[in-house]
């Protein structure tokens, strides 16, 4: 297995897959918008659809263009994650293997005047909060939400505003992902970027072109230094 060690400025982390497993309720939120939207077929949405923010897949999936219809079915969309997640014996919105014993040692440096980690999700603010809380995860001080941005993942505008908020250049960030879409964000940005197996397989991330590809932040070891962090990531092969 090899081991790869590297020293960044500052950490950038999606959130859903990456810090989060909502799947439960990303499954319920279809199913329920399949009531008033028949035509959508969810399975193939699942298939597609993660990592890109919800009004662009509403966008896409529903044939909704009215920008205030929009908001408007993003919002009750991402309500439906939260209440829907635990529907049917659903496992709930819960915090992925590994991110505790990563975010325990670099927790106290999310803050400003200097902070080295952010999260920069294609969810919206008030939903990324809650499954945050509810997950049991701790809130950076740099938190870029889907409104943040004009243009979500895969284009890089999460990435480059999360390294610009912790004032470091994106070159010097690695970016930790699930979803082909947001590799090619943090590509797209210049970060390195650290691919995991939680919600897609090895082939579809490979194209991506990820610089590593592992189980989970289970085989990320970080280290907080005087002048940035150390990365330790043991590939999976």
């Amino acid at each position: 297995m090899p081991v790869t060690a590297f020293v960044v400025d500052a950490l950038l982390f999606d959130m859903d897959g990456t810090l989060v497993d909502s799947t439960a309720g990303v499954v319920g939120a279809w199913e329920l918008f399949r009531e008033k939207y028949p035509t959508i077929d969810v399975h193939n949405i699942l298939s597609s659809a993660h990592g890109i923010r919800t009004v662009d897949n509403l966008r896409s999936h529903c044939g909704i263009q009215d920008t205030d219809e929009l908001e408007r079915e993003a919002q009750r969309f991402e309500e439906a994650i939260v209440s829907t997640s635990k529907e049917g014996g659903r496992q709930g919105i819960i915090r992925l293997p590994g991110v505790a014993d990563a975010l325990v040692q670099i927790a106290a440096a999310r803050h400003h005047p200097n902070p080295v980690w952010a999260i920069c999700t294609s969810a919206t603010r008030t939903y990324a909060l809650s499954a945050l809380r509810i997950a049991g995860i701790p809130v950076p001080d740099v938190f870029v939400a889907a409104e943040d941005v004009k243009k979500g993942k895969p284009f890089p505008d999460p990435y480059l505003l999360g390294a610009k908020q912790c004032g470091v250049k994106a070159k010097n960030c690695v970016v930790f992902e699930d979803a082909p879409s947001g590799i090619r964000s943090g590509n797209e940005a210049g970060c390195k970027t650290v691919a995991l197996l939680t919600t897609h397989s090895r082939t579809q991330l490979e194209q991506a072109k990820p610089d590593f590809i592992v189980k989970d932040l289970s085989k990320v070891t970080l280290k907080l230094l005087e002048k940035g962090v150390e990365v330790i990531v043991h590939e999976d092969y």
